[in-house]
């Protein structure tokens, strides 16, 4: 395969044949390199790592599911440093192509995922989800995406990042494959779960998305509305400081557990990070440990009034990402502010651990933008089933969406 678009690790020689059969026979896959492959090294976005850690010596049981399935896996893809960005931009390993937004960022930490399943490389590929690695590039990039409910997918023998936001994700170009991989990783049909009943806008998430967003998103969350009953909007940041300071407690803590995990690598190592991911690490180092538990106290009540708003059959209705993918030659200065916006989004669904779904529905200026739903804990089959019906309604010529479907 010829790497196009630069979405797969430098030189690297995993190419793993599938079961003779299975649900998933004829699917290609790549998987983001913090996922062990018995044989290779997993270089986690950065060399200093690769050269610090030996070979796996066991694959992780989530890339060993879809190899089971009869999936085969064409290569390892390029994940920010440590998978400690939402930009896609690797100071090493340099940026994977957005193909459906030429010039603009792929997003990240599963940025090489993204461009590979967007470029038609692969048919869909295993990324991550801390602070939104799949939710938002699988906006930027077209396409649809999963983060399922925290600690529903095993974890194992993948590189970690802030364990109690830590989920494994994955992406398509259409919804119908999205959620065959899903019962294969779930070991769920999507026929046993009971369809959505009604829909729930997120008002203050909107309120985060540019003007043009919402205008592109509001003829499909009309329909979802007509296909739904429509309950009354909520504020998703309310009480509590709107959803900005939500935000700043889902960074503390998740600083936190990062320099918990890795704080004794990087200072045995010295690693070399490109200026972004370095300057993280070192705020992550520093933050305050009472502010931390002030955040995780705060972040249970959160938790318990995000799932008093997904009963069985809700659906909570928001965008994906504020605005489409930024400028590669965008400012450090104006990235920072974007990351804000996207992580105060992304931090609804971090800190209940609830299960998300982007769908690439909208453009503005000729670039995807996604629509998200958010389902209660363990209904991750029901939102894939509904995804996929929704979005069907395209073949149909009952709407039209540029990206994957």
């Amino acid at each position: 395969m010829i790497d196009s678009l630069g979405a797969f690790i430098p030189e690297s020689d995993v190419n793993i044949a599938g079961a003779a059969d299975g649900p998933l026979r004829g699917v290609t896959f790549a998987a983001k390199d913090i996922y062990d492959i018995a044989g290779h090294v997993t270089g986690c976005g950065n060399p200093d790592w690769a050269r610090s850690h030996e070979a796996a010596t066991a694959t992780a049981p989530t890339v060993q599911r879809l190899l089971d399935a009869g999936a085969y896996l064409v290569g390892k893809t390029i994940t920010d440093e440590l998978a400690y960005s939402l930009n896609g931009q690797n100071h090493h390993y340099g940026t994977p192509s957005n193909i459906n937004a030429p010039g603009r960022i792929p997003g990240g930490s599963s940025s090489g995922s993204a461009s590979a399943v967007a470029g038609g490389l692969v048919d869909t590929a295993l990324g991550s989800d801390t602070g939104g690695s799949i939710r938002t590039p699988a906006s930027y990039c077209g396409l649809f995406g999963l983060r399922p409910t925290h600690g529903r997918i095993s974890l194992e023998n993948v590189m970690p990042l802030a364990p109690s936001f830590d989920t494994v994700g994955w992406f398509a170009r259409d919804a119908e494959l999205l959620r065959r991989v899903g019962e294969v990783l779930f070991q769920e049909s999507a026929a046993h779960s009971p369809p959505p009943t009604k829909l729930v806008i997120v008002e203050d998430a909107f309120e985060l998305a540019e003007d043009a967003v919402r205008s592109a998103l509001a003829p499909f969350v009309t329909r979802l509305e007509a296909r739904l009953t429509a309950g009354d909007p909520v504020l998703a940041g309310e009480p509590g400081g709107g959803l900005s300071e939500w935000m700043w407690r889902f960074r503390k803590i998740q600083a936190s557990e990062i320099w918990k995990v890795h704080g004794a690598w990087i200072e045995a190592q010295s690693p070399a990070f490109g200026a972004e991911v370095a300057e993280r690490f070192a705020w992550a180092k520093d933050v305050d440990p009472g502010e931390v538990e002030e955040a995780s106290a705060a972040r249970i009540d959160y938790t318990r009034r995000l799932e008093a708003l997904v009963p069985e059959g809700t659906l909570l209705c928001l965008p994906s990402t504020p605005g489409i993918a930024p400028l590669v030659s965008a400012s450090a200065e104006s990235l920072l502010e974007h990351r804000g916006s996207v992580l105060s989004l992304n931090s609804i669904a971090g800190l209940s651990g609830l299960p998300q779904i982007t769908m690439p529905l909208a453009t503005v200026s000729g670039c995807p933008v996604g629509l998200s739903l958010i389902a209660g804990r363990n209904a991750d089959m029901a939102l894939l089933a509904f995804a996929e019906s929704f979005t069907r309604e395209a073949a149909d010529g009952a709407f039209e969406s540029q990206f994957g479907i």
